[in-house]
């Protein structure tokens, strides 16, 4: 392991915010983003008890379930900002800030994928199922030229 790497996986509130910015974004692009959404909540979580992030307020969400009004909690993590599913407590106690700002962005940042799952996997202690569920592996039949598909 050398220096570089070793600087990376410091679970210092900079590097956690940028690897949860890393994680949030591959998993809007993942065929399976279950398991990157849920480790993402947790380290913003861990990061909340641990007085290192701060719930802002609620937020009305972009893409609500069942085109119901919904809202998210923002979550303020050094330079970062993110959204979490509320608890009741949230919704009861937390002001409403209304819709999101279009223009407030999170700062780029350079960090893999890899990188930044190792690092929230070891802050929080959760581990990556990698049982896969076999796909259907059924072989494709191919008809000869002229002959009906059916």
């Amino acid at each position: 392991m050398d220096y570089r790497t070793k600087n990376i996986l410091e679970p210092t509130v900079t590097n956690l915010s940028q690897a949860i910015f890393t994680v949030n974004r591959h998993a809007k692009t993942a065929l399976n983003p279950k398991y990157l959404y849920t480790l993402k909540k947790k380290a913003l979580n861990k990061m909340i008890m641990e007085k290192k992030a701060e719930k802002i307020g609620l937020h009305f969400s972009r893409n609500p379930k069942f085109s119901q009004q919904q809202s998210d909690v923002l979550v303020q993590c050094g330079d970062y900002s993110f959204h979490i599913p509320p608890t009741k407590y949230d919704l009861e106690i937390l002001p409403h800030l209304g819709h999101l700002d279009q223009y407030s962005r999170n700062p780029k940042t350079r960090m893999s994928l890899n990188t930044a799952k190792l690092l929230l996997q070891k802050y929080t202690g959760m581990k990556e199922d990698n049982e896969q569920t076999p796909l259907n592996t059924q072989k494709p039949i191919f008809k000869k030229l002229g002959d009906s598909f059916f």
